[in-house]
């Protein structure tokens, strides 16, 4: 792996934005033909393939492998607990805080379609976390992320009982508190590695 960090040259983009960017790495990502049957397997779905971020985190497969899985677990597991939309919500608030553009971009477009509320989650995009949002559920979701995301002991029984009030159990509390804590962790780790790019003509 060559230690030379690469440059881009292209306009990055520098406002929140539901429109499906890119991202490209500073380190060079293992090439697709050369992906071995064990980062492979890290990879868990072989599309990640197409990604340059999934193949840069594949030159250590066993924690790709760790973290996909436990991606896949928080959003996708909907047996019971927390709306889709609303865990694809408490990582918007997450990236928004810690101003990924491109986790934004991917969590606030799902949140909008799942919940067919575009307006709300592009209200989230441009005044930030604080603005207005009319659902007592979305305000509290939003509010636990940030505390969460801004640094884990702001986070208190206060936004645990935010939540409840707000109509979520148990369970639905754990998953918006689980996708506001991955998407803390995950959007450092993409800011350190690489940037986004404009969206798509």
């Amino acid at each position: 792996m060559s230690e030379s960090v690469i440059r881009h040259d292209f306009e990055r983009p520098n406002a929140f934005t539901q429109a499906q960017l890119g991202w490209e790495p500073w380190l060079e990502p293992v090439p697709v033909d050369e992906l071995t049957p064990r980062q492979y397997e890290g990879l868990v779905d072989k599309g990640r393939a197409n990604s340059p971020y999934f193949r840069l985190l594949a030159r250590d497969p066993d924690i790709l492998g760790a973290r996909t899985r436990t991606d896949n677990d928080i959003f996708y597991n909907e047996k019971g607990g927390l709306p889709r939309a609303q865990r694809e919500l408490s990582a918007a608030a997450a990236s928004r805080t810690n101003g990924c553009l491109f986790c934004a971009s991917v969590h606030s477009r799902f949140a909008a379609q799942k919940s067919k509320r575009p307006e709300d989650v592009q209200r989230l995009l441009d005044g930030g976390t604080a603005a207005p949002q009319n659902d007592p559920q979305w305000r509290a979701v939003i509010d636990a992320s940030v505390a969460l995301t801004v640094t884990p002991g702001e986070f208190s029984a206060e936004h645990v009982q935010q939540l409840r009030d707000a109509g979520l159990d148990d369970l639905a509390i754990a998953d918006a508190i689980h996708g506001a804590a991955f998407f803390n962790w995950a959007n450092r780790l993409m800011l350190s590695l690489g940037e986004p790019t404009p969206p798509a003509a």
